[in-house]
């Protein structure tokens, strides 16, 4: 593995409690790194994108963790939703990997977020289950053209990461424990160390790694 001692690494969409994980992981392995959320950029405006590349610089590591969710049954989507749902998980990354790519050093990745709805798709994600299918198809696109910089994705499962917080959480994670192969929910830990894997591993590229505990199979 690669070490990350000293090596520059941006998180876009640190703000959730899997990237504040791995920024935090990051940070503990030595590298430096750059958190970003919606404050600072905007998925669906490119001049922002440009922006921040521009103020970054150089970089070793890239990671999109961006996700604007348009739940719902097909018949009552909102138009502009499904828009912002594609602009973050899909053409967001498109323009980071655009604006970034000629200001990675040897060595560099970029790590894509897709997501267990891709396959296991249930009534209500549509939009979920397409947006991370792409995901993972453009981590394996991008692996292509932008080689020899590596590009991975990590399709998590149900993980406790503040999201499902709420009324009726600990009765939905008993229902997912009991199901999944793995028999619990997932942490940001386990996401975290899988994420700095597919970063720090120079022979992997244009795969999607599972951290599902087994979800997409139940």
């Amino acid at each position: 593995m690669t070490t990350l001692q000293d090596k520059t690494m941006v998180i876009v969409g640190a703000g959730s409690g899997i990237g504040r994980r791995i920024a935090d992981d990051a940070r503990a392995r030595g590298a430096q790194v750059i958190s970003v959320g919606r404050p600072e950029i905007d998925l669906a405006d490119e001049g922002t994108v440009r922006a921040l590349a521009e103020r970054v610089g150089e970089l070793d590591y890239l990671v999109s963790l961006a996700a604007d969710h348009a739940n719902g049954a097909i018949t009552e989507l909102d138009h502009d939703a499904v828009h912002r749902a594609f602009d973050a998980k899909v053409i967001g990354p498109i323009l980071l990997a655009k604006h970034f790519a000629p200001r990675f050093r040897t060595g560099g990745a970029i790590l894509l977020f897709s997501g267990v709805a891709a396959w296991r798709p249930t009534p209500g994600r549509a939009v979920m289950a397409t947006t991370n299918a792409a995901a993972a198809a453009l981590a394996e696109a991008l692996a292509v053209e932008l080689a020899p910089v590596r590009v991975n994705a990590i399709s998590p499962g149900i993980v406790d990461s503040g999201v499902w917080d709420g009324p009726g959480k600990e009765a939905f994670f008993r229902t997912v424990a009991d199901r999944n192969p793995a028999r619990r929910v997932g942490t940001p830990a386990d996401i975290s160390s899988a994420a700095l894997l597919a970063l720090t591993n120079p022979f992997l590229t244009g795969a999607t790694l599972h951290v599902d505990g087994g979800g997409r199979l139940a």
